[in-house]
């Protein structure tokens, strides 16, 4: 299995547990144990995904999460011993894929990283066509999506996000639609996720933002002409 995971987490133990994990399960993994590491061996390496710990020193894990969303989609799983709504949902917000919480499972960390890369890769590989909506082209074999031929930098999330709503267009899909075939229904969030990542998907598509339109009181629909 030829990916590299960066671990960004600022207590070594924890470092050496992850990267034993991970060095068992196939990966490549490099490490950082704080912000301003992390982001220097991000721009220097190829990374596949991200395990980002939120609570460290020289620059934290949010700040580090909105500089490789400026330049990268790739997946970021949050690590932090955190747990309360708010800061999932800023992480979401920043562009995070998932969100872990201390004490975890080594195992269950794996998992999530294993279904987040296996999604970019089934994106980038399985599917064949160019959907087109008069101006906003999603190219799904290469994952690009594209605004007036300008290219969107959206995270895995959110690209599954608008190809859920795409491949349903002109149906209004509820909240709880949306977050059990996007974010799957084993997942513990409330519906603010869903308005929190459509806030954001819709900043990202600019002149094309009309076309995922609110249903009041329900939820979102994607319109296109007929």
């Amino acid at each position: 299995m030829d990916k590299s995971v960066l671990i960004v987490e600022d207590e070594k133990r924890m470092r050496i547990l992850l990267g034993d994990y991970l060095r068992k399960e196939g990966f490549r993994y490099l490490e950082a144990s704080n912000g301003i590491e992390a982001i220097e061996v991000f721009r220097k390496e190829k990374i596949n995904l991200v395990v980002l710990d939120i609570m460290m020193p020289f620059l934290d894990g949010w700040e580090v999460c909105k500089a490789i969303r400026k330049s990268s989609n790739i997946p970021i799983i949050i690590l932090t011993a955190k747990s309360e709504e708010d800061d999932k949902l800023l992480g979401y917000e920043l562009g995070a894929d998932d969100y872990v919480t201390k004490p975890f499972s080594p195992k269950v960390l794996i998992a999530k990283i294993k279904v987040l890369l296996k999604r970019m890769e089934s994106n980038s590989l399985t599917n064949t066509s160019l959907l087109d909506f008069e101006g906003l082209t999603i190219d799904e074999l290469s994952h690009e999506v594209k605004v007036f031929d300008e290219e969107v930098l959206l995270s895995p999330k959110e690209y599954e996000l608008l190809l859920y709503l795409v491949k349903n267009s002109n149906i209004a899909l509820t909240r709880n639609q949306i977050l059990d075939n996007v974010w799957g229904i084993d997942y513990y969030g409330d519906t603010r996720t869903v308005d929190t990542n459509i806030k954001r998907l819709r900043e990202k598509l600019g002149e094309k933002a009309n076309l995922i339109t609110t249903i009041r009181g329900s939820g979102y629909r994607f319109e296109v002409k007929r």
